[in-house]
């Protein structure tokens, strides 16, 4: 049986058994004896996103992974990094550095901020996620063709990421599509992805893919 600790859109943890490209946490919320989750599904504002290979660890997911055999932090799975970031995670500083500081450097362009700090940047997507009580605010078929690629949104019976002007069907085993946003037409469609996470992909910052997705978009 799949562990419960692959992540949705929506920040929702499911027990799926395809792992993603991407690994990540929100702190312990796990009971490493049942390895099942616990009632919280957060101890920390700050979701983050980190990759499932970092120099020779090895961790048991839902296990002991701390010094002395004490409970370490919850590995959660995502299928790539346009998931993570519409479920509020961002971009990890000690495994993904690099990203990470691509991401606080477009944070702080967009909301004019000179030098953005991690907490800073958490506690706004905190306020947001909808896994941690934010809401969906609704948005037009109109607005969609003006959402930077890599921004999620939920349709009456699915869950689309729209790239290049066109949407892809979200599953834990991928996507499917691409369709035009007019097939979209006559649902009701709600923003996934933080409106802080939105503004950061408008600067500029290129989420990673699943390849089921397709080739990469030229620009």
């Amino acid at each position: 049986m799949p562990l419960q600790n692959r992540v949705d859109p929506f920040g929702a943890i499911h027990a799926a058994p395809e792992r993603g490209l991407f690994t990540g946490n929100r702190g312990i919320i796990h009971d490493p004896e049942t390895k099942t989750l616990l009632k919280k599904r957060w101890t920390l504002p700050a979701w983050i996103i980190c990759t499932c290979e970092y120099r020779d660890w090895r961790r048991e997911p839902m296990g002991r992974n701390r010094p002395g055999g004490k409970t370490g932090w919850t590995e959660l799975f995502f299928l790539d990094e346009v998931t993570a970031l519409a479920a509020g995670h961002r971009p990890c500083f000690f495994c993904r550095r690099d990203r990470a500081t691509d991401f606080a450097s477009r944070f702080g362009q967009a909301f004019d901020i000179e030098k953005p700090r991690a907490p800073m940047i958490d506690r706004r997507l905190h306020a947001e996620r909808t896994a941690s009580g934010g809401r969906l605010p609704f948005v037009t078929l109109d607005a969609l063709g003006d959402l930077p690629d890599g921004t999620m949104i939920a349709a009456t019976q699915a869950v689309y990421a729209l790239r290049a002007g066109n949407a892809h069907k979200w599953s834990f085993a991928g996507y499917s599509g691409p369709i035009p946003l007019d097939c979209l037409s006559g649902q009701q469609l709600r923003l996934v992805t933080p409106p802080t996470t939105v503004a950061v992909l408008r600067e500029g910052f290129v989420p990673v893919w699943h390849p089921t997705v397709g080739a990469p978009v030229r620009r």
